[in-house]
């Protein structure tokens, strides 16, 4: 491998930003390491390729107190798909793959029922195809999972399982789909997956500490992982994935390698930027509702910015942030963790980044992390008029986005630091409006999560009450 590059080498010209936001990202590393249970962490943040910040917080060994540090390997499970999605963009790029063809035209074997699917519909998580083995709740594959010996044996083993919807029609998130786009790559170079990774990617942008499965796990700056499990850390069993499901799994890399990568992306050096443009777009599906996937890339909307990238289950995220172009104002957010007691899920991690780099330009990711430290807080009754007065005098979002986001805000603290801190958040969305169903059916769905079945039907009778005169208000 080849020796490894430092940040400033890879961002030509880039320097770190001023003392006061790395002292604030340093605070919000430990801040979150504190909330979560967080084992070890390591953070980039760059904006128009230059590096704002760079660090990391906590442990690489809990056992063995090993600190971690941005030069450590972490296992980044699904940015592998990043990588396959990026292989395939090329391939779009040279017109040697059309998206809305049908894969089958370029993947020999595949089942007779997917054979009109477009490879579009496999990139995009739309297909329908079902999951090729039993999954874990954050949906990924049992370390005792029994795998298929080669992929032509996955296509056969589910030759009779009917798709989970028609084509087009929704987005499920699989792994299968990504065995297909694998199967493609490797159809096409006449070549294993990971060589072709390997020579089209890791090679080119010297990623020295880049690799897949058990020759890259085996390391020395290897971080060990750990699963959140009643109320502790603890080692996670390794998954043996087999070689073809390198495309999508068992990928392990150093924050500076996934910056380079990042780098390379957004700066048009493995596709071109009009390309990206093009393939970076919201999916409609045929029902007019918004796919979560544009080209293999979770896509999304922060304020006035477009959002793409990908989580690696509740461990691992990358975002890029940017507005109607790649050649200026652009975000490049890289958040990598090796497990935490509350597995929170990487979004809520890579926000309250966002929200300490660029809170006027991130006003939803600045106002969750700040109900957050407020649930924490277990404010008295009479505190939800003074932060619903704080938070309206800010008018950083109109009302529409402002209630949804605190109880998109009031669900994820309910998920990730539990029931009681949600509950204020909740509330506290009813004191802000008052006349609206939706903050009350949220409050009364979370005591009865509690288990307080009385307080929930007072509040769900509420709910209803107030949803049938607006109903009546809007009638002739």
């Amino acid at each position: 491998m080849a020796l490894l590059f430092g940040l400033t080498l890879l961002l030509p010209g880039s320097a770190l930003a001023d003392d006061a936001l790395s002292a604030a990202l340093t605070r919000q590393l430990e801040t979150n390491r504190q909330r979560y249970g967080i084992a070890g962490q390591a953070l980039l943040v760059a904006h128009d390729g230059q590096v704002l910040f760079r660090g990391a917080d906590g442990e690489a060994d809990v056992e063995r107190h090993e600190r971690a540090t941005a030069d450590h390997v972490f296992a980044a499970y699904s940015l592998s798909k990043l990588f396959a999605g990026i292989l395939v963009m090329q391939l779009v790029e040279q017109g040697r793959v059309d998206l809305d063809r049908p894969a089958s035209t370029y993947v020999p074997g595949l089942p007779a029922s997917w054979r009109t699917i477009a490879v579009r519909d496999f990139l995009d998580h739309t297909s329908g195809v079902p999951e090729y083995f039993i999954a874990r709740p954050d949906g990924g594959a049992l370390a005792t999972t029994d795998f298929p010996k080669d992929l032509p044996a996955v296509f056969v083993s589910l030759a009779d399982t009917p798709l989970s919807f028609p084509t087009g029609t929704d987005t499920r998130y699989t792994q299968t789909n990504f065995l297909v786009l694998t199967a493609l790559l490797e159809a096409h170079y006449g070549k294993p997956y990971a060589q072709i990774a390997e020579e089209r990617i890791v090679r080119k942008l010297q990623l020295g500490h880049t690799g897949w499965g058990p020759a890259a796990r085996s390391e020395q700056r290897v971080v060990r992982s750990y699963v959140g499990k009643n109320g502790r850390l603890e080692p996670e069993q390794d998954i043996a994935w087999p070689r073809y499901a390198y495309g999508h799994a068992a990928l392990y890399l150093t924050l500076d390698d996934l910056a380079r990568f990042l780098q390379a992306v957004t700066s048009g050096e493995l596709v071109t930027k009009a390309t990206l443009r093009r393939l970076w777009q919201p999916r409609t599906l045929s029902n007019g509702r918004r796919g979560g996937f544009a080209a293999g890339w979770e896509y999304g909307e922060s304020g006035e910015y477009r959002q793409v990238g990908h989580d690696g289950g509740t461990r691992v995220r990358v975002r890029v942030l940017f507005r109607d172009s790649l050649d200026e104002d652009v975000y490049v957010f890289a958040y990598l963790t090796n497990g935490s007691v509350r597995n929170v899920w990487s979004r809520v991690l890579v926000g309250s980044a966002m929200a300490v780099v660029a809170p006027d330009r991130f006003p939803a990711e600045a106002l969750s992390e700040t109900l957050v430290g407020y649930a924490l807080k277990a404010p008295a009754p009479g505190d939800a008029r003074a932060q619903a007065r704080s938070l309206r005098a800010q008018r950083a979002l109109d009302d529409a986005e402002l209630e949804r986001a605190v109880n998109t805000a009031g669900y994820s603290i309910r998920e990730n630091l539990g029931i009681d801190p949600a509950l204020y958040v909740f509330e506290l969305n009813t004191t802000l409006f008052p006349d609206s169903p939706n903050t009350w059916d949220s409050l009364a769905e979370a005591y009865a999560a509690k288990g307080d079945a009385k307080r929930a039907k007072v509040l769900y009778d509420k709910a209803h009450r107030l949803a049938e005169r607006a109903k009546a208000d809007k009638t002739p």
